[in-house]
Formats: structure tokens, sequence, C-alpha cells
């Protein structure tokens, strides 16, 4: 037990060593980024690095594998050199049991990393976004998922000339807002159910109600259907209220620009992912993408351990001369094309061509289990 700490601990050191070193490149490379992106903008130092320290929190915490992989080279490769290894077999220990405890300890970094860093990842990365907006006027929010439905937000753009009097009527809310709720939307994002448009003038604020059976996304504008239309500037909406059979609202809206509304699966913390893939299904969008990215954090201890295993199989064993670089190169090729796969494999399961789990555990197992092959050919040498 004394011996698994001792290596644990040594594991622990070289991961802070390791990781600490690359929070500090990726800090200064993304510092120069933003200052060179919002320069301009009058936020002084000060802003730039905070926006840096905000961006930077979902670059480190993808490249985790990596960085447990290079903290496993570094640990196997000094005991070999200090012959720390070789005292620890002669003393009538396996090896392979020596490997098993910074796997472990890697294997509980890892879900401590899904429990505790991922929502704080989701946090910065909306806080940067949030920064970002108020900054430059970029990325408004449009979509957005809750218990009654659908929600998106959108400009008015003023309506062409030669419109339907139904039209016309709402043509002089141009430059405003309307918020669009809906009970739930075709896969594709190109059909509204049940949807209600609120319109709101730059000046007069709503003035307009609008319901409909369905509303059909359009180039330029959304197509409504059974069609029930409420002014809310007159006295009695309801006495000066319509019904049309269609209606159309220009809209800037496409159904690309609807889908990437809801924001990469890495902005959701893990904790509230299962409640938004539920809203996602219910609403009728494919929650392909989040569950896949859902089952690859579920793996991410997995793949930890996996890259102490490389490690330990390249790099476990006395080395000396020209031998060593080419070692620590094998181990570090194949840890990246692990990490590679992985992502090949995300890519693969997004598209539904594997399903999640086997997209999110395949890799390191399989990449586990030869490492393990390795090594147990290195304990029968």
């Amino acid at each position: 037990m004394i011996l698994q700490l001792y290596l644990s601990r040594r594991w622990l050191r070289q991961l802070a060593i390791v990781g600490g070193a690359f929070l500090a490149i990726l800090f200064l490379i993304d510092l120069v980024e933003q200052i060179r992106r919002f320069g301009d903008e009058g936020i002084g130092l000060g802003g730039t690095a905070a926006l840096a320290a905000l961006n930077i929190a979902g670059s480190y915490y993808s490249i985790m594998p990596l960085i447990v992989l290079l903290a496993g080279i570094a640990l196997f490769l000094a005991m070999s050199r200090s012959s720390e290894m070789v005292a620890i077999r002669a003393s009538g220990r396996s090896g392979l049991r020596a490997v098993m405890a910074p796997a472990i300890t890697a294997a509980l970094f890892g879900a401590a990393a899904v429990a505790v860093l991922n929502p704080v990842v989701a946090g910065t990365e909306k806080r940067y976004d949030a920064a970002v907006a108020r900054i430059g006027s970029e990325g408004q929010q449009t979509v957005s998922l809750g218990e009654g439905g659908l929600w998106l937000r959108q400009g008015l753009p003023p309506l062409p000339a030669g419109t339907a009097p139904a039209e016309g009527r709402i043509a002089r809310a141009a430059g405003g807002q309307v918020v669009i709720r809906a009970s739930r939307a075709s896969p594709d994002a190109t059909t509204l159910y049940n949807p209600t448009f609120i319109i709101f003038s730059p000046d007069l604020g709503p003035t307009h109600r609008i319901e409909a059976e369905a509303a059909r996304l359009e180039p330029g504008a959304w197509q409504l259907t059974g069609v029930k239309e409420w002014p809310l500037d007159v006295a009695n909406p309801e006495a000066a209220a319509q019904a049309l059979p269609t209606l159309r609202l220009p809209t800037e809206l496409t159904a690309a620009r609807i889908r990437d509304g809801f924001g990469s699966p890495a902005a959701v913390p893990i904790w509230q992912l299962p409640e938004f893939i539920a809203g996602l299904e219910s609403a009728g969008f494919s929650a392909l993408r989040h569950q896949v990215w859902f089952q690859m954090e579920l793996s991410l201890p997995f793949l930890m351990a996996a890259m102490i295993l490389i490690a330990a199989a390249f790099t476990m064993r006395p080395v000396r001369g020209r031998r060593v670089s080419l070692l620590v190169l094998g181990a570090f090729a194949a840890g990246l094309g692990l990490f590679f796969l992985r992502n090949l494999a995300q890519v693969l399961g997004e598209t539904g061509q594997v399903p999640p789990v086997m997209a999110a555990f395949a890799p390191p197992t399989a990449a586990a289990l030869l490492a393990l092959a390795l090594l147990l050919r290195l304990e029968e040498g």
C-alpha cells in the first residue's frame, strides 16, 4: 500500500508540473489573441487577461488526456533512469501492479474533472460569450429551451413593398423584436408547431400577438398557416382580432442558425445535460450530438487510465542512449493516436454511424487492452 501511495504522489507531482506549464503556455497564447481581437475596444490589459482566462478553460479541459499522458511518461521515464522500477521488481513486486496505482489515480482524477471541472468550463464559456457580446455586440442568444417548449428571439426586418394588408399592419414594427414560443419543432428546425409570435415595436412595446397552427421557415420569412392575429395597441384586442389562412412574417433566421443557437454541448454542465437532452427531444430536435458528448464525458476516467497504461507500456523499462527518445516518441505518438481516434469516434457517433456508448468507450477500452498486452509481454520477459 505504501508503494502505491508513493507512485500516486509521484504521478500527481508530475501532473502538476506538466499541467502548470501547459496552462501558462495556453494563457499567453490566448492573451495575445485577445489583445489582437479587442485591443481597440478600450478594455485594457486586465480586461483582455480576464477574457483569456475565461477562454482557455475549454481548451485546457480538452487537452487534459494528453497532459495525463505526458505526466505518465515523465514518471515512468524518471523511475527507469533511477532504476526504481528494477528495485521494485527485485523486491518481488509485479511491475503491472505498480502501474495500476497511477492508472487508478488518473481515473479518479478524470472522474473529479468530469464532476467539478466540466461545470466550471461550461460556466466560463457562457461568461466568455456574454463578455464578448457586451464588447462587440456579437453572439446574441436566439434560441433557448424551457419547460413550456422552444423559445426564439429575432429582429423584425422591414417588409417588402406591396405586402398584403394584414402584413402591412405589422410593417410599422419593423426594426423591433419578435419573441417566438412553440410547443415543439421539426428535427431540421424548419417547422414550428403551435407557435406564438409576440411582436415588439421599438417605440410602442408589444404591438401584435400572432398564433398559428404551424410556421414553416422559408428563405427570409416564416410562412404561417391557420393564423389568428391580435393587435395589442388597441382598447379591445379580442374585438379587433382576425383569423387568416396564411401570414408571411419576415425573418433573418435560418435553420442552421436555430440549431447552432443551442450552442456546444460543452456549454451545458454535465449534471444538467440529461435534462437538457430530454428538453431537446421533447421539443422535437435531435439530441444525438449531446448524447454523444454525455457519453464522452462519462468515459473520460477510462481514457485517463488508458493514457497511463500507454505511457507505461513504452517507458517502464530500462532505457539508455538513443532508445530513450524513440520510446518517448512512440508513447506520445500512441497517446496522440488514441486522442484523435476518440475524436473520430465522436464524429461518427454524432453522425449516427455508431452508437454513442460505443463511440465513447470503444477507443479507450481497445487502447487499454493493447497496452496491457504489451505490459504483460514485458512481465514475461
